[in-house]
């Protein structure tokens, strides 16, 4: 922008007459101011021009620029003016949103009271349902060489203690000679007993000799020790009573065997952690009766017509009452995990669950049992077990009994171990609070009228939040426990509307708004 200066200029003097340049540049640039003198003048006069016109017109050049600084260079200073809403109103951030009943129904919403409280920070471990080591399986072996002739039991099939699995035709030359002599000792004892009430009358009055007394009884003996032996030697290969009986004293000898369900083990060997037995699996109820609980037929090793030795595996038995749930931890997780099996500290295991509406709440405490020495070289994490209580429903199917239980080997879980704990502070759902960048928000319900409340957050994980009980939630308060994104999104959408949830006017004209 260019300015004429020419009208700050009063007198017009020759430039010959001055000791100052007879044209002078502008610092805006563009005008050129000449000056001559109209009449004569005196010299002291023109000495005191000539010392004042530089300053002076030094003077007015600065003036005009600081004059005209907006236009030559533009203002840099922004005044701040505040702005009203559309509605008149100051621009205030809305924090009160009405919600209706067949809104809060449609999103789930729930409030409950907000109650201090201690709570413990947890790290979540993956962790496996497994089978208890000794405890869940049972293997059933062949107690003689034979070959099986028949399999009373299948997969899945489930079996009391005593019930008949597989017929085997002894084919093992041992058993037979153990029940031959098992009947030639019992006929043996009878030769020897006749003879000895034969002889008996007349070794009392001296016609026979004592020595052959002696002699028959020691052979009694000899021959009862037989008998004892022989009928123990057949039990242990699965021979009954009733059979044992027929080989000494008919000589029937058994040629099949029916090889039955193993025992219950006993239940001291059993605990939950806490040192308490843990009952084995049952049909129906919870009862120990022997004729209740049951065996579960997890895999056949054999097929029918095999031939099979003495010892070698033919069934798998499963019992899946009492299992491990067992973690695969980080080695920089362990000092946590020694803590807590050290202190007894119950942990929280989430199971792999879709529907847990059909089986009773788990009311079993978790305990870390132990932990193991070695760590696997391939996934570099170590295993720590926790003993499980298992469930199981029982239904009946073309006269077969089956079973299903509600947690199983290879089921996945989430196993979290506390490791810091929180005092008087407020925990919430995740649902509970929603972010803007720093901010966290929760909502605290007044009949239709939800408030938004700024909190400062502890901890969070993938379930809970943890909240400081720093005064800006008052114990007692009913608080949003879900939908609180879906609350803010309402907030923000009424709050661009303009309009105030909860404003209402009184009968005297003055306005009251929601609070």
């Amino acid at each position: 922008m260019k300015i004429k200066l020419l009208r700050f200029c009063r007198l017009r003097l020759a430039c010959s007459r001055l000791f100052y340049p007879c044209t002078y540049g502008c610092a805006v640039g563009v005008a050129r101011c000449e000056f001559v003198e109209n009449e004569p003048m005196k010299k002291p006069l023109k000495s005191l021009l000539n010392a004042l016109l530089g300053p002076a017109i030094i003077i007015v050049v600065v003036a005009a620029i600081w004059f005209f600084r907006a236009e030559l260079w533009g203002s840099h200073e922004a005044v701040e003016t505040p702005t009203a809403s559309p509605s008149g109103k100051s621009d205030e951030k809305q924090t009160v949103l009405e919600i209706s009943g067949q809104a809060r129904r449609n999103l789930g919403l729930v409030s409950k009271p907000a109650r201090p409280q201690t709570y413990w920070r947890s790290v979540t471990i993956p962790g496996v349902v497994a089978d208890r080591p000794g405890v869940s399986d049972r293997g059933v072996t062949s107690p003689a060489v034979g070959i099986v002739t028949a399999i009373h039991a299948f997969p899945g099939d489930t079996m009391r203690p005593g019930d008949s699995l597989f017929t085997l035709r002894l084919f093992s030359e041992y058993l037979q000679n153990t029940q031959t002599q098992l009947f030639k000792a019992n006929q043996e004892t009878l030769i020897v007993q006749a003879e000895l009430d034969r002889l008996s009358s007349a070794a009392s009055v001296g016609a026979i000799s004592q020595g052959k007394m002696i002699e028959l009884r020691a052979n009694l003996t000899r021959q009862q020790a037989v008998i004892q032996s022989s009928r123990q030697d057949l039990l242990t290969r699965g021979l009954l009573p009733d059979q044992i009986d027929q080989v000494q004293q008919q000589g029937e000898f058994v040629s099949t065997i029916e090889v039955t369900a193993p025992p219950l083990m006993p239940q001291t060997s059993l605990e939950d952690g806490h040192g308490n037995a843990v009952r084995q699996a049952s049909l129906v109820t919870d009862s120990v009766s022997p004729n209740d609980v049951a065996y579960e037929v997890q895999e056949l090793s054999v097929e029918m017509g095999q031939q099979v030795q003495a010892g070698q595996l033919l069934a798998k038995l499963s019992n899946h009452q009492s299992l491990y749930v067992i973690g695969h931890a980080f080695k920089r997780e362990a000092s946590f995990l020694e803590q807590a099996a050290e202190a007894n500290r119950a942990v929280e295991i989430e199971f792999a669950e879709v529907n847990t509406a059909d089986w009773p709440v788990v009311e079993q405490t978790f305990v870390i049992r132990h932990l193991s020495n070695t760590i696997d070289p391939d996934s570099r994490t170590f295993d720590f077990f926790v003993p499980l209580s298992n469930q199981s429903h029982a239904y009946e199917k073309l006269g077969n009994t089956f079973l299903v239980w509600r947690f199983r080997p290879g089921q996945r879980a989430r196993i979290r171990v506390p490791v810091e704990q929180f005092e008087n502070v407020f925990v919430l759902p995740a649902e509970a609070v929603v972010r803007e960048g720093p901010e966290a928000y929760v909502f605290r319900q007044n009949g239709d009228l939800f408030k938004q409340l700024p909190v400062h957050v502890l901890h969070e994980d993938r379930l809970a939040i943890v909240i400081a009980n720093d005064g800006s939630i008052s114990p007692g308060s009913y608080l949003a426990q879900s939908s609180a994104a879906s609350l803010n999104r309402v907030l923000k959408s009424q709050s661009a509307s303009g309009k105030a949830p909860g404003v209402h006017v009184h009968a005297d004209g003055t306005v009251h708004a929601a609070h």
